[in-house]
């Protein structure tokens, strides 16, 4: 199925807090989570990343990895952990209305 790419950039924030609050995760790791339920460039991760860093959403740290060099992971902050919550009932809002306006009877058909 293919999906508007303006419906994935909205909804690939919150899919990246739900990971992250779920637990510390690396870039790559992030971009094969999120990809097993919608489809996302590798690069398109990034940037994202580096915003959520830079408005305090989330921190960083390198950990030795046994496959090469240290990762960096990424991890919620409370201030990201709030966000995320208020995302994930905006999101349930959203889809919730937008069901009832596709379910809606409309009385001029």
């Amino acid at each position: 199925m293919s999906v508007n790419i303006q419906f994935k950039k909205g909804v690939l924030e919150l899919c990246v807090l739900v990971l992250i609050g779920r637990r510390d995760r690396y870039g790559y790791e992030l971009v094969q989570a999120v990809s097993r339920h919608v489809e996302v460039a590798e690069g398109a991760l990034y940037p994202l990343l580096r915003r959520l860093v830079s408005e305090g959403f989330c921190t960083t740290y390198l950990q030795e990895s046994t496959e090469g060099p240290p990762r960096k992971y990424y991890r919620l902050t409370d201030t990201g952990r709030k966000y995320m919550h208020e995302l994930k009932q905006d999101w349930n809002d959203f889809v919730r209305n937008v069901g009832n306006l596709l379910e809606e009877r409309d009385f001029d058909e």
